[in-house]
């Protein structure tokens, strides 16, 4: 009998998209729900009642919620393309940088686009950044995974294609070819993966987004 895996949420979320992006690298077969964020589905509050928010995968009527989680449950449930390395260390690691990623980069990338560019909210994001950018040169691969994708990379993936249309739409710039020249090379090989093209928006909703957002600001 086949797997029933359905997973709720927007195509304009980087959250979901990095469950979408997992999917596609696991190829597994799924149904998307969309959900209305402004009147949410009791599915969706059935699924995920303690935060009500989206992604959140149904897998054989079983629920996970949180888009790291997700990743890292896949991994567990479907053979294939490894998400996470299987040497406890590495693992630990790609962990660890996912998490910052969530915790440090995002949260600080978002306070930068808020404040359109205002060089001290950028400083504190380069901060951040500039760990990641590190991190790259230290492995000296293609990916945070190495030469495949994994849990890093797919956490980043905010930082390979939403910020840049941020960018656009702002007229600000974030991410620094001088001062983030393997970032840079790492997001535009992330995203010109056929199995990431494939889990993205068009780039035109997002700058849409940005700019309603925080344009008039």
């Amino acid at each position: 009998m086949a797997d029933e895996v359905k997973l709720y949420g927007i195509d304009g979320s980087p959250f979901v998209c990095r469950a979408k992006i997992a999917l596609n690298i696991k190829k597994i077969d799924y149904e998307f729900a969309v959900e209305d964020l402004g009147n949410k589905s009791a599915d969706l509050l059935k699924y995920n009642p303690v935060h009500k928010k989206i992604p959140v995968l149904v897998h054989n009527g079983k629920p996970i919620s949180e888009s790291l989680v997700i990743i890292e449950y896949m991994d567990d449930a479907w053979k294939g393309v490894p998400l996470l390395p299987k040497d406890p260390y590495e693992k630990a690691q790609a962990r660890f940088w996912a998490k910052f990623i969530d915790d440090k980069c995002i949260p600080a990338l978002f306070k930068a686009i808020g404040s359109h560019g205002q060089e001290q909210v950028v400083a504190e994001a380069h901060e951040q950044l500039q760990f990641l950018e590190n991190e790259l040169n230290i492995k000296g691969k293609t990916f945070f995974g190495g030469d495949d994708i994994n849990l890093v990379d797919i956490a980043a993936t905010f930082i390979a294609y939403w910020v840049g249309a941020a960018e656009e739409a702002l007229g600000i710039k974030l991410v620094i070819k001088d001062k983030f020249p393997k970032l840079i090379e790492w997001g535009g090989n992330y995203i010109n993966c056929q199995v990431v093209k494939d889990g993205l928006p068009p780039r035109e909703i997002l700058v849409a987004f940005f700019k309603m957002q925080f344009g008039n600001a």
